[in-house]
């Protein structure tokens, strides 16, 4: 239950956090768009704090070499430096109304302000989350504690794919047919397995709609990531979309085929070998 409120508490700030950066892209757009080149995450803690030390076209002319530079070396910033960030903010800007800059900065040092409260409270959430799982990886009472072997959670982790949020999602909110090692339950609440329509003559193949929401977004961001990391996964996805599929299907059917494997691991009680994966390809 506790690991289960700690991933919807981590989905809420995230979506609090892309409402917050969408408003500051917003606010920036109306006079300091050149602001918005210097990153795509304008959460990031150097950006905010750049902003503060430079809110404005005019202060960007003003502000010293020494300033940039305090910020990008508190926060390690490596790929840009201080001429190349005040050559961006020096840029020509647009011309606004008067009143719209100082409406716009106002704005954005409150958003700012809850960009930072924001932050410091998803760290603490992935910190929760990791001792959560951590917790579950270090044996208890339970019955793959007794069996011995590495419990559910360390062979979850082990899986390609599967980073803190997948892991937690998956053992808060599928703890039940992970527990009884049931495949066809996980494929249908993951919305992995396809619905299959017919009508006298006529079939039809279908994506499944009723499953869990989030276990859905995990399985298809498990394969996505598994598909770019594993050479084993990346060769299944290729030869899906070569066959004609799209790219959200293939990620479903190599999501499938990943729960498969994954069963078969929680059975054998084993942590992910991709050589196994590869003899199984070929002998079949």
């Amino acid at each position: 239950i506790e690991l289960r409120e700690h991933v919807r508490i981590h989905e809420d700030l995230q979506q609090e956090s892309s409402r917050l950066a969408n408003r500051l892209r917003e606010q920036l757009r109306r006079y300091f768009a050149q602001a918005l080149e210097l990153t795509e995450d304008v959460t990031e803690s150097w950006f905010l704090d750049l902003l503060g030390a430079v809110p404005t076209p005019r202060e960007a002319r003003r502000r010293r070499r020494s300033t940039v530079a305090k910020i990008l070396r508190q926060h390690r910033i490596r790929r840009l430096n201080a001429d190349q960030v005040l050559a961006v903010l020096r840029k020509p800007a647009v011309y606004v109304a008067p009143g719209t800059v100082a409406a716009a900065t106002a704005h954005i040092r409150m958003v700012i302000e809850r960009l930072r409260v924001v932050g410091r409270q998803l760290r603490d959430c992935k910190r929760t989350l990791d001792r959560l799982t951590e917790e579950l990886s270090e044996g208890g009472d339970g019955e793959e504690g007794r069996a011995g072997g590495p419990r559910d959670a360390t062979i979850l982790r082990s899986f390609p794919g599967i980073g803190r949020i997948a892991q937690a999602t998956l053992l808060a909110g599928a703890s039940r047919p992970l527990r009884t090692r049931d495949y066809h339950a996980l494929r249908a609440l993951l919305g992995v397995a396809p619905v299959t329509r017919r009508s006298g003559k006529r079939r039809q193949v279908l994506m499944r709609q009723a499953c869990a929401p989030r276990l859905r977004n995990v399985a298809y961001h498990w394969a996505r990531v598994a598909a770019q990391c594993d050479p084993h996964w990346h060769a299944a996805y290729a030869a899906l979309r070569a066959r004609g599929h799209g790219h959200a299907r293939a990620c479903r059917s190599v999501a499938d085929r990943m729960l498969k494997a994954l069963v078969a691991m929680l059975r054998d009680r084993t942590l992910y070998d991709p050589s196994r994966l590869g003899q199984r390809a070929a002998a079949a």
